[in-house]
């Protein structure tokens, strides 16, 4: 199993069609600009202090609940004609309804996101696996990149009999491949690569990150966020990384977006290159032209030395700073894209 997780083997084949993408370059998929993990050593004393004497403020007290899955009326297309819907389950798992199509994103559900190290990453929520026996068919599942956090062998051995189609990031295919998914349901994206998908524009937007799920699979795969346009609706997916000028290249494309869900979590400063502070997730927003933002990558695992609360704490804050509009539901709550952030679905007594 510790080598399934692995996923799958770069064949001659992939290497081919790596090699075409200008993004391929040294042997690698490389970032727009210069990238890299800024650990200095003189930082490893304080880092090492933190991980092991305050470890009990990154999770939760209790394990964060979720509201059950309502089948009837996720499906009911003609509850809000022509708009969009949508479920947070943490991190960065998305569930939505566009277009009478079940699109799932990221869906990252199982219990552990370090199944490879000696010591585990609790999710901060119980027994979400469960959630995909609930779950309609899948029209189409959205994988932004092939972290741990965002790419689970247990969630797609569930999830691959009630699911259609797959578009991912290029060189994600072969890890599904080898975990039984059928090779041609599967579509890899490029950095700008476009699909119509039920006349849904779906689009992979680049991101300044890294891959990887093995010692010898650095950056053997893309990384990247997603964009969901229909004719009547913007939406955006940032995807993990750091800030740069790719944000403002995205809203000049493809923006501007009614709706963001901006990465925002698992931040540090031995990282800053490739996860977004808070502050800096509020400006990607602007940059790409959002007008409503909810912070993700947050409320399921403690990646980062931050507590658990810091994120969106100091989203809402920076956002508040500069009038974007902000959205934050509990987890499994059924939500409009046009939803207001009114009180009675901006949960601030989630946050305690």
């Amino acid at each position: 199993m510790l080598l399934k997780q692995f996923g799958g083997k770069i064949t001659k084949k992939n290497l081919q069609r790596y090699k075409k993408s200008p993004n391929w370059q040294k042997g690698c998929f490389q970032n727009l600009v210069e990238t890299f993990m800024d650990f200095k050593l003189k930082r490893m004393p304080d880092f090492i202090y933190r991980q092991i004497f305050e470890g009990k403020i990154r999770q939760p007290n209790q394990p964060l609940p979720i509201i059950p899955f309502d089948k009837k009326i996720f499906l009911n297309d003609a509850l809000a004609p022509g708009k969009a819907k949508f479920i947070w389950y943490g991190h960065s798992v998305l569930l939505f309804r566009i277009h009478q199509k079940t699109i799932l994103l990221d869906p990252m559900l199982g219990p552990d996101s370090s199944p490879i190290t000696p010591f585990n990453t609790p999710r901060f929520s119980e027994n979400t696996l469960d959630l995909i026996d609930a779950f309609p068919k899948i029209d189409l599942m959205l994988i932004t990149h092939d972290h741990y956090d965002h790419l689970d062998l247990a969630s797609i051995q569930k999830l691959k009999t009630k699911t259609k189609k797959y578009f991912v990031g290029l060189g994600v295919k072969r890890h599904l491949v080898a975990w039984g998914v059928d090779a041609d349901r599967i579509t890899e994206f490029d950095w700008w690569d476009e699909n119509i998908f039920n006349n849904i524009k779906i689009t992979y937007t680049p991101t300044r990150h890294f891959s990887g799920r093995g010692p010898f699979s650095r950056d053997k795969s893309l990384w990247g966020g997603w964009s969901i346009c229909t004719p009547t609706e913007k939406i955006w997916f940032s995807g993990d990384g750091g800030y740069d000028d790719h944000f403002k290249t995205v809203g000049e494309k493809l923006g501007p977006f009614d709706f963001g869900f901006m990465e925002c979590g698992q931040y540090n400063e031995n990282w800053p290159m490739t996860h977004m502070f808070p502050e800096e997730s509020v400006q990607a927003a602007l940059d790409a032209g959002v007008q409503k933002a909810m912070p993700v990558h947050w409320a399921g695992f403690a990646l980062a030395q931050h507590s658990w609360t810091e994120p969106v704490e100091r989203f809402l804050a920076a956002a508040g700073a500069v009038d974007l509009e902000v959205v934050f539901p509990k987890m499994g709550r059924i939500c409009y894209i046009d939803t207001k952030g009114d009180g009675a679905w901006f949960d601030k007594d989630f946050a305690k």
